[in-house]
């Protein structure tokens, strides 16, 4: 979805104001993307969907479901990541999403997916009475829908774009509290409590207006039953090669990348970005019209006085003094994201943005819109300018999210959109405050205060820290946090970015303490913001989906850290503290974790491994998650057993023996009852007696890439055991058992 967001929800004269697979790598891991990344062919995408489809017999779903392709962006090491929507009888299903990571040959190394579908269509995984019968005819036509919402948001405004609505189904979710959590106190419960279950449908109109009242932008999204023509909700859509020298308001003295034509000096830089509005990164005036308004010019290629807008021309020395701050800004965020990552502009694909300033009379607002690549500024009435670093570095933060994840901006997936543009924002303002160089962004030289320069009473519009401090946000997760404004629901996941990057405190009352965190130390230490924003960065471009909330943040954000970093590593510890220090899953404790396997991703071939030959090493068509090896077992089409064995001792002293390993299964057998071919994953003494299975696999649990397992063998803490990987194929059409970094932390 196109969704523009605004930073600034309120009047700025406010107070309180709101703001609108890899190995372990090395200290600066980067997605090494080429400098123009090709998009997938008509065929290529084909057979990705047709890769997709061909599980659906094992999932229970019918020929009625299908995939949309919506966008693709980078991955990291050169791979390709495809965003599909998930639809039925051809409409989308709302918040129904597969992330799909595919490498250069088209082989898929991993899915990511938020799937709401399971009770549409005839297919055996329908649980819900009728939803079989579903019916995709709607009573309501589109022009009402889209007049109902015109008449709610704006019935006097004029259309900026063309109004659209967009016939979908939209599975009706209620949150439920998971086994074991059921008479837990409202109090007590943590986000991996509570669940979302899909208890029925509704075929909606998903209406979009884009208008303009008075000159004050009305961007209005709203789901409106396809049946009676109600609005069953609705949400605020603002989301919120020459040097030249400038003179900003906010940073001092600039370089700015500026060009030369016929003797007049024009705010383009054609080396950040190609394409867009101007053909490349550049600064409009709108001098108190519309976007974009025109190319900033200027006789000689030094530009603005460093004052804030006085209110009179929008193109002289002080009017330009908001175009050199948001080219300075703008350059930065360009920068930081190349030079750190290797991303190109906001979507990885290099495609120019621009920055029109002097938008509407007197608005106090900045906000990106997706549809044109552009952020607006307005002068605002009661700050100092709205051009800093910070600010800037958020709203082009949500170019990022709205390129990639494209987090809905309602629920908690709303608060990790607004969270996901905050951390930008910092991130942006230390990467300038420390010169604009280097694959490194500092840990220091931003406030972590979101707004500040602006306020005309340094009162920050968020405190990363400790977001309650504005008197509306929230430091920890709870239950309700969903239904606040995104604004105010970001906060937890502020203030876990603050803590993953910089640290906690323990002792109780400071700002910076978590009564949550309680293993020991009772406080967390920082990991830095580098490594910090890569995870993050990770997360959100590679695994998350547009429904994704706190909890499954937090699951694919250990994820992204293991691929980084390692599992177990201290950047993985450090997001699980993170995460539990705001109420989002259990603290464990920081100090180092002993890894109990030996050459868990085999790239040292089968050393501390016992069993059967040729079962190590490396294939045509299939990635290893770790490294260049893997265990390969099956695969062969014909009768014949293998397996992999490792002796380790869990200490007595032991407080966890948490299992994991990466596993990919592929299979040709086409049944979705029988299990023909196996994996079975078991403890056993050193006599070989099995002690517990852990869990058997087979043909019937093919899926597309990797998925990592865990398993907790606490229960043998004392003792030698082996752990044992063992598979067997019968006579015909090949599965094929894929096992990569097997660790065991403790």
């Amino acid at each position: 979805m196109k969704l523009r967001k605004s930073m600034l929800a309120v009047s700025l004269a406010a107070a309180n104001l709101a703001l609108g697979h890899a190995s372990a790598a090395t200290s600066t891991p980067q997605f090494t993307i080429p400098q123009s990344f090709i998009k997938a062919s008509p065929q290529e995408n084909a057979a990705l969907t047709a890769a997709l489809v061909a599980r659906h017999g094992n999932e229970g779903l019918d020929g009625d479901h299908g995939y949309l392709l919506t966008k693709e962006h980078p991955g990291p090491a050169g791979s390709r990541i495809s965003r599909f929507s998930h639809t039925y009888k051809g409409l989308r299903v709302l918040g129904s999403d597969s992330v799909v990571v595919s490498d250069g040959r088209g082989s898929i190394l991993s899915t990511s997916e938020s799937d709401r579908r399971f009770g549409l269509g005839q297919g055996a995984a329908n649980t819900l009475n009728g939803a079989n019968l579903f019916d995709v005819a709607p009573s309501v036509q589109s022009r009402a829908a889209i007049d109902q919402i015109v008449r709610d948001a704006a019935p006097n405004g004029q259309h900026r774009y063309a109004p659209s609505a967009e016939l979908v189904i939209q599975p009706i979710v209620k949150r439920v509290r998971v086994p074991g959590a059921e008479f837990k106190p409202e109090a007590k419960l943590n986000a991996l409590d509570l669940e979302d279950k899909v208890t029925g449908y509704q075929l909606v109109w998903l209406v979009k207006v884009r208008m303009a009242d008075n000159g004050k932008p009305v961007f209005r999204d709203a789901i409106v039953s396809a049946e009676d023509g109600r609005i069953l909700t609705q949400w605020d859509a603002l989301q919120t090669g020459i040097v030249g020298v400038g003179h900003s308001q906010f940073s001092g003295d600039v370089p700015i990348q500026t060009t030369l034509s016929g003797g007049v000096y024009r705010m383009l830089d054609p080396a950040r970005g190609t394409g867009g509005q101007f053909g490349g990164m550049a600064v409009s005036d709108a001098a108190h019209g519309p976007v974009p308004g025109t190319l900033y010019t200027n006789a000689t290629n030094v530009w603005g006085d460093g004052l804030p807008y006085n209110g009179g021309s929008t193109s002289g020395p002080n009017g330009q003094t908001a175009a050199v701050d948001a080219l300075w800004a703008q350059m930065n965020n360009y920068d930081m994201l190349k030079n750190t990552l290797g991303w190109l502009s906001l979507d990885g694909n290099n495609t120019a943005s621009y920055i029109a300033v002097h938008v509407g009379t007197n608005m106090d607002n900045a906000y990106y819109d997706s549809s044109c690549n552009c952020m607006s500024i307005g002068d605002g009435t009661g700050s100092k300018g709205l051009a800093s670093l910070d600010i800037i570095g958020h709203e082009l933060g949500h170019g990022i999210t709205g390129a990639t994840s494209a987090l809905n901006y309602s629920g908690e997936s709303g608060g990790l959109n607004e969270s996901s543009s905050d951390i930008n924002g910092e991130m942006v303002e230390a990467y300038a405050r420390n010169g604009g160089t280097g694959n490194v962004i500092p840990s220091t030289g931003n406030d972590w205060m979101l707004g500040r320069e602006i306020s005309p009473n340094g009162t920050p519009m968020r405190w990363m820290w400790k977001p309650s401090k504005d008197g509306a946000s929230k430091d920890a997760w709870t239950s309700t946090l969903g239904s606040l404004n995104p604004h105010y629901s970001s906060g937890p996941n502020n203030r876990m970015f603050y803590f993953l990057s910089q640290g906690s405190n323990a002792t109780p009352g400071d700002e910076k303490y978590s009564a949550y965190l309680t293993q020991n130390p009772h406080n967390m230490t920082g990991i830095g913001s580098d490594k910090a924003y890569r995870i993050w960065f990770r997360a959100n471009t590679t695994k998350f989906t547009s429904s994704t909330n706190y909890a499954d943040a937090r699951a694919k954000m250990i994820q992204s850290a293991n691929e980084l970093y390692g599992v177990g590593s201290k950047e993985s510890i450090a997001v699980t503290r993170a995460y539990a220090a705001i109420n989002v899953g259990q603290d464990i404790p920081e100090g180092a974790q002993l890894d109990l396997i030996k050459n868990g991703s085999f790239e040292s071939g089968a050393t501390n491994w016992n069993g059967s030959v040729n079962v190590i090493g490396s294939w045509p068509n299939q990635a290893a998650y770790d490294g260049s090896k893997y265990a390969l077992f099956g695969g062969k089409g014909v009768t014949n057993n293998a397996a992999l064995t490792q002796a380790i001792t869990i200490p007595a002293t032991a407080t966890a023996a948490n299992l994991s390993f990466a596993l990919h299964i592929d299979s040709a057998e086409t049944t979705a009852s029988t299990a023909y071919d196996k994996l079975v994953v078991t403890v056993k003494n050193t006599a070989g007696a099995v002690l517990g299975t852990l869990a058997t696999y087979s043909n019937l649990n093919k899926a597309l890439g990797y998925s990592v397992k865990n398993f907790s063998l606490l229960p043998y803490k004392g003792q030698a055991v082996v752990l044992s990987f063992s598979a067997s194929e019968d006579s015909s059409l090949q599965t094929s058992f894929v096992v990569d970094k097997v660790s065991l932390i403790q």
